[in-house]
């Protein structure tokens, strides 16, 4: 008997500034352009498969997730792979933030289950990371639960997505029509969330009038960060317009989120410290960055002071690429 193991792993993801193009019937071709955050901390997975019959077993060992996620993943891969259907499966998953609380974990989980999977077979690195985003970006698209975090994190690091859809397609995995690209500086942010999670993201991007809202909001931010060399010049620039945009998309005062900002900007005053919280679209949610790039590591009282009031935190680095 046959038993093969592979590991995946991908980092998460915060939105800060985005559009909805969706009006392509293609998944591959809808997406959107936005500015972004990709981190260290995001989904862990070990695939298990024993030679027998088909089937696929989730366990979360950490976290709650949605095993049909990974279900979707499996059948993506199997049209490409068969071999995959030769094998009874386990996936034991590690889920390092919660879900639906806008860290995009809904793509990095189908990134590191694509991966897990392909390594455990003995696909090639490069074929396999491609075609990891290719999956997930079409999983996303068909459950309504992102719409670039996947381009996103192929680029890492502080990404601009200048063009809508899947970074890789087709049979080749060649260069899909999402375009994005990303610098890096080891930056610390603290990710901020009430325990109550935030709408499910189709309840915005599949919403003719929020579609129109941030769309505008979005475009019109990017207008201006879509020029010029995309580095750490841009950091102040990115964020002043994510904060903007927050309030020109209507977001900011949806699901309670003004009070969240509001709470965590009078800690952060009160402490005289050069930090600014940001919205992560589209969850309840904060990225505390620092306004200046070069600034060191939290201090161990902001933590404290924002888990007083109710908050749950998680510290983390800017991710680089894979």
């Amino acid at each position: 008997m046959t038993v093969i193991l592979g590991r995946g792993e991908s980092g998460s993801h915060v939105t800060l500034i985005f559009t909805i193009n969706d009006n392509s019937k293609d998944f591959d071709e809808q997406g959107s352009l936005g500015i972004g955050l990709c981190l260290e901390h995001g989904v862990e997975i070990i695939a298990r498969g024993v030679e027998g019959s088909f089937g696929v077993n989730v366990k979360f060992i950490q976290g709650q997730g949605e095993s049909e996620l990974y279900e979707q993943v499996f059948k993506l891969l199997s049209e490409n792979i068969i071999n995959i259907n030769n094998y009874n499966w386990d996936l034991a998953i590690k889920l390092k933030l919660p879900i639906s609380q806008g860290f995009g974990m809904s793509a990095a989980g189908a990134i590191a289950a694509a991966l897990a999977i392909q390594r455990a077979i003995g696909e090639p690195h490069e074929e396999s990371l491609r075609r990891s985003f290719a999956i997930a970006h079409r999983v996303e698209r068909n459950r309504s639960t992102g719409l670039g975090d996947v381009t996103a994190l192929a680029a890492g690091g502080v990404e601009r997505r200048t063009s809508p859809g899947s970074p890789f397609t087709g049979d080749l995995l060649t260069k899909g029509p999402g375009v994005s690209e990303g610098w890096f500086e080891k930056i610390e942010v603290l990710l901020a969330w009430k325990e109550d999670s935030g709408k499910h993201t189709s309840s915005y991007i599949d919403d003719p009038n929020w579609k129109e809202s941030i769309s505008k909001a979005g475009a019109k931010q990017m207008n201006s960060l879509i020029q010029g060399e995309w580095d750490k010049s841009q950091w102040r620039k990115l964020i002043e317009s994510s904060e903007i945009f927050a309030h020109e998309s209507g977001l900011l005062l949806d699901s309670s989120r003004s009070e969240l900002l509001e709470e965590s900007r009078g800690i952060i005053h009160t402490l005289d410290l050069e930090y600014t919280p940001l919205l992560c679209m589209l969850g309840k949610s904060l990225v505390i960055v620092p306004k200046n790039v070069e600034d060191g590591r939290f201090p161990d009282n902001l933590q404290q002071r924002l888990k007083e009031v109710g908050f749950k935190t998680q510290k983390t680095m800017l991710r680089s690429l894979f």
